[in-house]
């Protein structure tokens, strides 16, 4: 599930790839950009705020977001892709590299002077250079919605998704439905970011410490399992801030009171 790490993770490849070079193909198969043409023009940069990925190429920056599947794939030019074409939703091409996203969620253009309209309303990133946890702390802590709702909008802290939401509140023994007011946010803020940073360089996302497979999640996506610590099966509930933004909520009644 592509949360702030793996839009981080991909941002950094696609620098790699694309920054200082020439795009040679630009194509955006989405009815509302399919036109647009950024042949010729020079990648200044690729990067990440929260799960937004900002391709800096010329006058203009293409924004997208991996949502809940999408992925950008990263190849030497003309080598086989690893999924089918009719779920590309971009490529870009340089003389020696191919990057194409499956799946997307968003891809939309922007001029340059309007990149701020998308990172003004999120919240700061703990894999942000200019992570400001004092301020992720001072937005959650007065926010009165429940626990899992808040920590979810990217307003508060950008980068947090349904798994490590699940994941921290286990791990920090907050029922989901909590008031964000009723909880003592800095220590949830201090964990949330140690556990990003600590998988922005991991292959396999893990919450345990294990990362072999299936054994890295305490609790999200094991409803009506036993709880890994103390074997009470886990429930599943939803919640959201809106009837159609409801999001699979897994807690621990025993360890989450």
């Amino acid at each position: 599930m592509p949360e702030g790490d793996s839009a981080h993770r991909a941002a950094r490849a696609l620098h790699a790839a694309l920054a200082d070079d020439v795009l040679t193909r630009f194509d955006l198969r989405v009815p509302r950009v399919a036109t647009a043409d950024l042949r010729g023009e020079r990648v200044e940069s690729v990067r990440a705020v929260g799960k937004h990925i900002l391709h800096r190429i010329g006058s203009t920056v293409l924004h997208t977001h991996l949502k809940m599947e999408g992925e950008w794939h990263v190849h030497r030019l003309g080598e086989r892709w690893r999924r089918p074409g009719f779920r590309a939703r971009a490529i870009l091409d340089t003389a020696t590299r191919s990057t194409v996203v499956f799946d997307l969620g968003i891809v939309e253009l922007l001029p340059r002077e309007r990149e701020h309209e998308i990172t003004d309303r999120l919240g700061p990133d703990p894999l942000d250079d200019a992570w400001d946890p004092d301020e992720a702390v001072r937005r959650l802590g007065a926010d009165p919605r429940p626990a899992h709702v808040a920590l979810l909008d990217q307003g508060n802290v950008a980068g947090f998704g349904n798994e490590y939401a699940n994941e921290l509140l286990f791990l920090r023994g907050i029922d989901p439905r909590t008031p964000m007011t009723a909880v003592d946010v800095a220590p949830l803020v201090d964990l949330g970011a140690r556990a990003i940073r600590s998988n922005l360089d991991r292959r396999v996302r893990t919450f345990t410490g294990d990362t072999r497979r299936g054994q890295g999640r305490w609790i999200h996506d094991r409803g009506g399992r036993p709880c890994r610590r103390c074997g009470t099966l886990i429930e599943e509930i939803a919640l959201g801030a809106r009837p159609d933004a409801q999001r699979r909520v897994f807690w621990c009644p025993a360890c989450q009171r």
